[in-house]
């Protein structure tokens, strides 16, 4: 995608429309988290067959959430949160931690 402006940024935290909390992973992140975290299957995810080597960042957006899981989003479904409370960037920080998830 190269010229077009993401829409999000590896390491922003967001919150999907049920409320839910979560960080954007960078390409390493995610592609690390599909092979050792569960697929979360929200609604509002972004699902076609072999998606997603190479997220976009603006449709296809990389994100592990506070439940433990990660899900491609679309980045309509998603809400940039300034703000976290800290036991939720804890919660997140810990999880990027004990898997190696962090750039």
């Amino acid at each position: 995608m190269q010229g077009r402006k993401r829409s999000f940024e590896p390491g922003q935290f967001v919150s999907h429309f049920s409320g839910l909390k979560g960080i954007v992973l960078s390409e390493r992140s995610f592609n690390k988290a599909r092979e050792i975290l569960k697929e979360g299957h929200k609604p509002g995810r972004y699902f076609v067959p072999g998606c997603c080597q190479h997220p976009d960042y603006v449709i296809q957006v990389p994100v592990l959430f506070e439940d433990g899981t990660w899900d491609v989003m679309r980045g309509m479904n998603l809400k940039k949160v300034p703000e976290v409370s800290n036991e939720k960037r804890e919660k997140l920080r810990l999880i990027l931690k004990e898997h190696d998830l962090e750039d």
